[in-house]
C-alpha cells in the first residue's frame, strides 16, 4: 500500500474568512506549474515505448529539487509540535532556465503544445478576470477550497470526498510548494473530487443570464462543460486500491515491460476493470471471446472486495502488460486507468472517449493510441487486432493512414 505522511507544516484547516481573492495569472502558474510536473512525469514513460506505432519523445531532463519534510535533527524544527520553522523553506531559489527543464526554444518563444489547453480551459475568465463572487459560488458543488498565502497551504472542507481524493490533491499541491519555493503566487481555488465535469456550457452562453461561470477544478472535462482540468489524485498515490505514487509506480512498469517484448505478449486486446460503473463497459463485456465466436478480445472483472481481502495478489498494474493490445474506455466519466493503460508498451484502443483529462487532448490518434467504435466495439477491435498482427513493423506515426474499416 502506498505510504502518505501529513506534513502538518502546511496545512492549517480553518474558516477562511475575508480570504485574499486569486487573479487569473495566480491561477495560471499554479495551474501551468503542477500540469507540467504530471504531464513530464507522464512523458518520460510514453517515451519509452516500443511496440509497433513507435512513440518518439524528445528526452527532457529535469534536476531533481528536494527540500526535506522531516524537520528534526539539523533541521532545528520543535519535533513536538510537529511542525517546522518559517526559515526551513527558502523563500527563493535558484531555479534552472525553463528551456533547460521543459525544453522551450529561447528563439522561437514558444510554450509546449499541450500548453494551449490551459489558457483554452482559463479562457471564459479572460475577459472578466476572477471575481470573489464566482468563486462563492464554485463552492456549491464543491468539496474543499484551497489557499495559498506567503506560501503556506489552508485548506477549507466542504464537505468529504471519495475516499482520499481530497487528501492526495492537497499533497500534490504542497508537492509544488516544494518543488518551487518562494514561487507560488498567492491565490485560491475551489476543487471537485468527483468524476464527472457540472458547469454546463449552455448555462452561461452570452445572454443567458448575464452572469460568468464559477472557476471550478477537478480531474476532467468534456465539450459540453467548463469545469477547469487538473491532474488527478492518483498520480500522488491511491492507497484504497494499492496504487503507489507515479514516480514509484513508473519504475515497476518499466520492469514490467521490459520483462516480454511487444512482438513475444499475447496477440490479443485487454481489458481488466470495474463494469457496473457504465453501460459502455457493460457493453464492452459482450466482446470478449466466447463458445461460439472470438472478437480478438480478453476481458476481465475486477472484483476490488474481493482483491483487498487476497491482499491485491491480482492487481499489479506492472503485472499486466502482457498483451499486445490494451484497452481504454472510460468509466462513470474519464477513469484515471488511462494513464496506466497507455504506459504498458502496448498498442492503445481508445473507445471513442467523450470526457478528458488534462493531457488526453494532446494525444494523437494513430500516433499515441487506435481509435475504437463506441458503437461497433467488437468489430472494430478484431479489426485493430488482426489489422496490428499483420503490420508489426508498421509505423503509422511516420504518415500511414488508417485502414478502410468494413464490418465483417
Amino acid at each position: 500500500m502506498a505510504t502518505w505522511r501529513r506534513p502538518p507544516t502546511f496545512i492549517i484547516r480553518k474558516r477562511l474568512a475575508g480570504a485574499t481573492p486569486f487573479t487569473s495569472p495566480s491561477i495560471l502558474f499554479l495551474f501551468s506549474a503542477l500540469v507540467m510536473i504530471a504531464f513530464i512525469t507522464v512523458l518520460n514513460n510514453f517515451r519509452n515505448m516500443k511496440w509497433a506505432v513507435d512513440v518518439h519523445w524528445a528526452t527532457i531532463e529535469q534536476p531533481r529539487l528536494e527540500f526535506p519534510l522531516n524537520c528534526s535533527g539539523g533541521g532545528g524544527g520543535n519535533r513536538t509540535a510537529a511542525t517546522c520553522p518559517k526559515i526551513y523553506y527558502p523563500a527563493t531559489f535558484d531555479q534552472p532556465r525553463h528551456d533547460q527543464v521543459f525544453g522551450r526554444s529561447p528563439e522561437s518563444g514558444a510554450c509546449p503544445e499541450y500548453f494551449r489547453w490551459i489558457h483554452e480551459d482559463l479562457k471564459p475568465w479572460r475577459d472578466s478576470g476572477i471575481q470573489r463572487d464566482m468563486v462563492e459560488r464554485a463552492k456549491l458543488t464543491s468539496h474543499f477550497r484551497i489557499v495559498v498565502i506567503g506560501g503556506r497551504v489552508y485548506v477549507e472542507t466542504y464537505k468529504k470526498s471519495t475516499q482520499t481524493r481530497d487528501l492526495f490533491t492537497v499533497w500534490g499541491i504542497l508537492q509544488l510548494l516544494r518543488r518551487y519555493p518562494g514561487r507560488i503566487p498567492d491565490l485560491e481555488l475551489v476543487f471537485d473530487c468527483d468524476d464527472p465535469p457540472v458547469i454546463r456550457n449552455e448555462d452561461y452562453s452570452p445572454g443567458r443570464n448575464g452572469t460568468n461561470p464559477p472557476p471550478l477544478f477537478r480531474y476532467s472535462g468534456d465539450q459540453w462543460t467548463m469545469d477547469i482540468v487538473f491532474p488527478d489524485w492518483a498520480f500522488w498515490g491511491w492507497p484504497e486500491i494499492n496504487i503507489k505514487p507515479w514516480e514509484q509506480l513508473r519504475e515497476e512498469l518499466k520492469k514490467g515491460n521490459d520483462r516480454t517484448k511487444w512482438s513475444e505478449r499475447v496477440p490479443f486486446a485487454y481489458w481488466k476493470g470495474n463494469p457496473y460503473v457504465a453501460g459502455t463497459r457493460m457493453d464492452l463485456l459482450s466482446c470478449n471471446v466466447s463458445e461460439s465466436y472470438d472478437w480478438n478480445a480478453r476481458l476481465f472483472i475486477q472484483d476490488w472486495i474481493k482483491e483487498s481481502r487476497q491482499g491485491y495478489k491480482n492487481s499489479g498494474l506492472s503485472d499486466q502488460c502482457t498483451h499486445r493490445y490494451k484497452i481504454y474506455i472510460k468509466g462513470y466519466a474519464w477513469s484515471v486507468s488511462q494513464k496506466y493503460i497507455l504506459a504498458c508498451n502496448s498498442m492503445t484502443l481508445f473507445v471513442k472517449p467523450y470526457f478528458y483529462d488534462f493531457f488526453t487532448r494532446s494525444l494523437e490518434p494513430l500516433r499515441h493510441y487506435w481509435p475504437v467504435k463506441d458503437d461497433d466495439k467488437c468489430r472494430s477491435i478484431k479489426f485493430a487486432v488482426e489489422w496490428g498482427n499483420a503490420h508489426q513493423l508498421e509505423r503509422l506515426w511516420e504518415g500511414l493512414q488508417q485502414p478502410s474499416y468494413k464490418s465483417k
